[in-house]
């Protein structure tokens, strides 16, 4: 009895150690597949139940052999599965604009290590993120896979039970789609982090001119608010709107509240947080030297829980490393 309780817990060991080396990939997968960190960590989750359950049942040669492989199958079809309901359920039930949610990332992540490729870097902004939303299900996944994560058409099909020419084609009407709708600016991370610091600036003093001349002529301002938190239900367009609205909020808001200017999702985010440390706001300003093209605007506390901290400022929550492909 004692050789076979101390077998059992070697698998047990083995099964999570094998698991806990690949959760980083796992978790890579499923926030771009579905854009919310949340439902990327369920989905996580549940593909670690599946694969201890398979590593002691009937599968367990196909899941030790190869637990990356085994995994990633796992994770890539439960997201397919849920990004099959998602979009209706959004547009049925969700009030006001849907934006992904943005995740705590730092210096040290993998994914944003100076040299990696630009593209790569990319797939973690929420602009991209936002883009990857209009994709059918099958055509994110084999965008993700094969673009980001360097799987080939024929391990693309594996993972997603499709036949390969179905995944090849499914990938370059993504990539024909992507390269339609993304933005033609790219600011470096200096320029980035200068015009959300002038934001910052504009907004906290006020000062009506500057901060219009920090916006694009063809800016646009999303809001979520997700019917949790007052936000604009619609889309602002121009730089007229979109100062009224932020001096608005500045003016309501700011004198009760800290504002911080830290990464999230690679880029440099403006966050706002009660005395309690339990966060108001997150925006991230998107644009290049010309100024601001693209304002996201993260109301929906559900989406905003990763950027909590204790009123004594160190953070509550750890940031995620997201892996480099």
């Amino acid at each position: 009895m004692a050789a076979g309780n101390g077998s059992a817990a070697t698998v047990a060991d083995s099964t999570a150690q094998a698991f806990e080396e690949q959760r980083p990939l796992l978790f890579g997968i499923a926030y771009r597949m579905l854009g919310s960190g949340t439902e990327a960590e369920d989905v996580v989750q549940d593909a670690y139940l599946r694969f201890r359950a398979a590593t002691s049942g009937a599968e367990s040669a196909e899941a030790i052999r190869s637990p990356r492989a085994y995994l990633a199958t796992i994770v890539t079809r439960l997201c397919l599965d849920q990004l099959k309901s998602a979009r209706a359920r959004r547009e049925q039930f969700y009030i006001g604009p849907w934006l992904p949610e943005p995740l705590p990332t730092g210096a040290d992540d993998p994914e944003l290590v100076p040299g990696r490729r630009i593209e790569e870097q990319e797939t973690l902004s929420m602009a991209f993120l936002v883009l990857l939303e209009s994709l059918a299900p099958l055509e994110r996944a084999a965008f993700v896979l094969h673009h980001v994560f360097d799987y080939s058409f024929r391990e693309v099909a594996e993972l997603t039970g499709r036949r390969e020419d179905a995944c090849r084609q499914a990938y370059h009407r993504a990539r024909a789609a992507l390269a339609q709708r993304r933005p033609r600016y790219h600011a470096t991370a200096e320029a980035a982090e200068r015009l959300t610091a002038a934001f910052v600036q504009a907004a906290g003093s006020g000062n009506v001119e500057q901060l219009t001349s920090l916006l694009a002529n063809d800016v646009v301002c999303w809001s979520d608010g997700g019917g949790k938190a007052s936000a604009a239900t619609r889309p602002l367009y121009g730089p007229e709107p979109i100062v009224r609205f932020t001096l608005g909020i500045a003016r309501k808001v700011l004198p009760a509240l800290s504002v911080t200017i830290e990464p999230a999702n690679g880029r440099p985010a403006i966050v706002l947080r009660e005395p309690d440390g339990t966060p108001f706001m997150l925006m991230l300003v998107d644009g290049d030297e010309h100024g601001a093209h693209a304002i996201y605007v993260l109301r929906n506390p559900d989406k905003l829980a990763r950027f909590a901290r204790p009123p004594d400022g160190a953070s509550s929550l750890p940031s995620i490393n997201l892996p480099a492909p």
